[in-house]
């Protein structure tokens, strides 16, 4: 019974109907041979059969295609579970890293600073979650013998501390060192731009020369020794209001030559010690050194301001150069002080005012 109920015996059966039928009716035409009359009813037969194996074959397709999607759905929550699995392993390595930053040995803490780099690595996922860890550990208060301000550079450098100070500061200059390694190239354009907030912290030796950065906060920051932004992008707002300024804190040799500041470049109240360079440097946005003060040399030789520009009350107190290869309409000058006895250089469209005391300021020409 079961065989006459698949598909392929009614076929069959369908098949030799049409070949007795039409041959039955083709031969009561005298006109047809015997011959032709068998050979058109064979066709109509082999139709039905011909029919049949096109839907057997669509059948067979369908179940393939059928099967093919299960398959692939079964590869997809494959992946969905190895990736879950992965994730967790990500998290559980990022919190014990975490956990042993606060570690009383030093090389326990390196290892857990390497071992967040290498998670951000892995993972790009983490690299902003990474870099706000590693900005966190280096915003710790800290404080080195050699930042005492009564120090010149020679016994600064010379200077060491107790061991657990030098043990920590070896730590931190890791930190900076795997902060500038997780940082794209500024010349990548598709790369993404990674915040940095140091706001307050202690920083020396900070070197992040061709990187790509968000947005920079180093505000009431303290940048000891040198540090080194030449050839950077800061896509997003730059914020260095105060830093250098309170007890133990200062901001030496400031090297920034060729970088772009993209949106905010703002050094209000900032206090340079050293040396500072912004050569050929581009401030594409609002930008401000209003009640900065600059205790050492400073060059903005071929440097570009397109926005607008705030020198107000700023102080100058060694060799100075003001010849900005362009200057926007929009420059703040007021009580901006030089040294007369300091080689000065400013812009055509700039002068100097000689003050009762015999100090120089610095004016916009009239007319």
């Amino acid at each position: 019974m079961k065989l006459w109920r698949s598909p392929l015996a009614w076929t069959f059966l369908a098949s030799l109907v049409l070949l007795l039928g039409v041959g039955g009716w083709l031969l009561t035409d005298p006109a047809t041979s015997r011959s032709d009359a068998l050979k058109t009813g064979g066709l109509a037969g082999g139709a039905i059969v011909a029919l049949y194996a096109l839907w057997l074959n669509d059948r067979r397709r369908r179940v393939e295609e059928r099967r093919q999607e299960i398959e692939r759905r079964r590869h997809e929550l494959e992946a969905q579970r190895a990736e879950q699995d992965r994730e967790r392993v990500a998290d559980e390595r990022f919190a014990k890293a975490v956990e042993l930053l606060g570690h009383t040995a030093d090389q326990v803490r390196v290892g857990a600073l390497h071992a967040l780099a290498g998670l951000a690595r892995s993972r790009p996922a983490y690299t902003q979650t990474v870099l706000d860890v590693l900005c966190s550990y280096l915003r710790r208060p800290f404080e080195h013998p050699r930042y005492d301000e009564g120090l010149d550079r020679r016994d600064r450098e010379t200077m060491r501390g107790e061991q657990e100070q030098e043990q920590e500061l070896t730590v931190r200059l890791t930190a900076q060192r795997l902060v500038k390694e997780l940082l794209p190239a500024a010349t990548d354009a598709e790369a993404p731009a990674y915040d940095l907030d140091l706001t307050g912290a202690v920083l020396e030796y900070l070197d992040l020369t061709d990187r790509k950065i968000g947005n920079l906060l180093l505000r009431y920051a303290s940048l000891h020794s040198s540090t080194h932004f030449s050839r950077c992008l800061v896509a997003g707002k730059a914020y260095f209001t105060g830093a250098g300024t309170g007890k133990g804190r200062s901001v030496g040799y400031f090297r920034c030559r060729d970088a772009v500041f993209a949106s905010v470049a703002w050094f209000s109240g900032t206090r340079f010690s050293e040396i500072a360079d912004f050569r050929n440097t581009k401030f594409a946005g609002p930008t401000t050194f209003k009640d900065a003060e600059f205790g050492g040399d400073v060059e903005f030789t071929g440097a570009h301001a397109t926005d607008s520009l705030d020198l107000r009350r700023t102080r100058f107190a060694g060799q100075t150069d003001l010849r900005f290869a362009s200057l926007p309409e929009s420059v703040s000058l007021y009580n901006t002080m030089v040294r007369g006895e300091k080689n000065v250089r400013l812009p055509s469209a700039w002068d100097f005012e000689e003050l009762h005391d015999g100090a120089l300021r610095v004016i916009a020409k009239v007319g």
